[in-house]
Parts: C-alpha cells; structure tokens; sequence
C-alpha cells in the first residue's frame, strides 16, 4: 500500500503553492497549524488526500483520540497528515496545504511523499511553517527567521537568515528534501516567548500568515486573528503585571531586543517558575469568569 491516499485528484491547479506546518515540537504556541487553519478556513480548503497513519506513527506515543459526534456515537481518530486543495481565483495561484501531526517513523519516506507529490501536482514553491520558543517579549513584533533554497527566494523572505546549528523537526526534514530535488523552497519561523509556552499564539500565527502571504501572493481574512492577537497581548499583558519578577524579566527583553544585545546574561526567573505563574494566573481568571 503506498503511504499517499489519494482520496480525488484535484484539477486545475493554477501554479500551485504547497504551505505545510505539523503539530507538536515544530509548533510552539499551534502558530504554524493555525495559520495553516486559517488559510485553510480563509479560502474554503478541501481534503483530498491523506497520508496512512499506520506508516508513519508509533500510536503509543502519538496515541488515536476517541470523540463524541453530535449524535452522541463514540468516534475513533487517528493521528495523520492531510493535505487540501484551496482555490484562490482572485490571486495569480492556488495552493496545496498540508497539516497534521509530526510523524514518529519514517522521515524521509514522508520527505520524499512530499517531493513526489508536488511534481505531480506542479508545485512552484514549498513553504514550510515552524514556531519556536525564544527569549523575546510578547509586546514587540514577532521576531522571524527562515531561509529558503536560493539567493532570490531568500530575498523575497525579507527576513534574517537563520544560522541555527542543531536538532531538527519534520519541518527542516521537508524543507531540505524539497530543496535537493530542486523545488523552489523556503521556511519560515516565527518566535513564541518561552514565558507564555504553554498559550496558544495568535500572535505568532498572525506574524507567520502575513510573511505567508506575501510570499505565494494570496491573501486571507486576517481580521479576526488580529483581534485574537490584541486580546493575546492584553492577556499575557495582564499576567506580567501580576508578578514584579516575571515583570522586571520582560522589561530586560524589551531593553535588549531595543538594543539589538545579546542580555543573556542577566539573573531571571527559570522557565519553570515563569510557567507556573502563568498557569497559576490563568487558572485564578478562570475561576473568578
């Protein structure tokens, strides 16, 4: 059985953009599923294929989840990537998204899955989307690195080249099989701050889409992810306040991200303690809602 499930093949492609994210160690903060969501959403998106979840998932560790339907029948899901086809006649393309779980086997079947699968649909471009944790505030624009397959691409990205040097996920598994089989590709990711790990980030998920956006040239609804990225703000705004040390932390990002300075140096909080108070905060809102 090949690992592609082809559930219809879309037609009529007009120079197709793949944008791909996966859920889990590639996805701090779910921005890069979410943006894909919202593309996804944007631009009335429809599955049409599916990759088996059998070839790729140890389900001990990314186990199936049960859910109940509206009729109240139990429903069993499994982990798996999807891939849809999404029509945008008012841009000069249309795109391929592709989401899902990062898978636990099989990396470069996957890689190549995806490779084979743009050269039959006529991929012009791959675009890979990753959320990491950094040391950066939550009340500066979103800080973005990437890179992409050549010179002219990278400078299309309008952003700071990464030189990260380390372990990898699926995301930098793709973006390099994409770029050796001479597919025009790029990756971008988008910093979520450590503090606030454990909440989602429109904020970063927003940061992600426009630099997205403009780089296949097909736009979205973005409105209500920007109001989603204001009440963000206020939210982590309010628990900075909460703590004078978690406050005088943010203050010395604010300074070194203004300075452009490497502050590591300083005595902070852990990242532990930092999450707790978070969690303790958000807990406390919850009760007095």
């Amino acid at each position: 059985m090949q690992p592609l499930v082809w559930e219809r093949r879309p037609d009529g492609l007009r120079a197709p953009a793949l944008v791909c994210a996966f859920a889990g160690w590639n996805d701090a903060g779910d921005a890069a599923t979410r943006a894909v969501d919202c593309l996804a959403r944007g631009l009335s998106a429809g599955r049409f294929a599916h990759l088996d979840p059998e070839e790729f998932y140890d389900f001990q560790t990314t186990r199936p989840t049960i859910r109940l339907a509206d009729d109240d029948e139990r429903r069993l899901e499994w982990p798996t990537i999807e891939l849809f086809e999404a029509r945008a006649p008012r841009a000069p393309r249309d795109l391929i998204l592709m989401r899902g779980t990062e898978p636990s086997l099989r990396w470069p079947t996957l890689a190549a899955q995806v490779v084979e699968l743009a050269e039959a649909l006529g991929v012009q471009l791959v675009v890979s989307l990753g959320a990491l944790l950094g040391d950066v505030p939550h009340t500066r624009p979103v800080a973005m690195t990437g890179h992409a397959s050549d010179v002219a691409l990278m400078e299309r990205l309008g952003i700071q080249p990464t030189r990260y040097e380390g372990p990898t996920g699926i995301v930098g598994v793709v973006h390099a099989a994409c770029a050796n089989a001479g597919l025009p590709a790029a990756t971008l990711w988008a910093a979520v701050p450590h503090y606030v790990a454990s909440a989602p980030s429109p904020k970063a998920a927003l940061a992600l889409l426009r630099r997205t956006e403009a780089l296949v040239n097909v736009s979205v609804d973005l409105s209500e992810l920007e109001s989603q990225s204001l009440e963000y703000e206020r939210q982590v705004g309010l628990a900075v306040q909460s703590d004078s040390d978690i406050q005088a932390f943010v203050e010395r990002l604010e300074r070194a991200v203004d300075s452009e300075e490497d502050d590591a140096a300083f005595d902070v909080p852990s990242g532990d303690a930092i999450a707790r108070e978070f969690q303790r905060f958000l807990r406390q809102r919850g009760d007095a809602s």
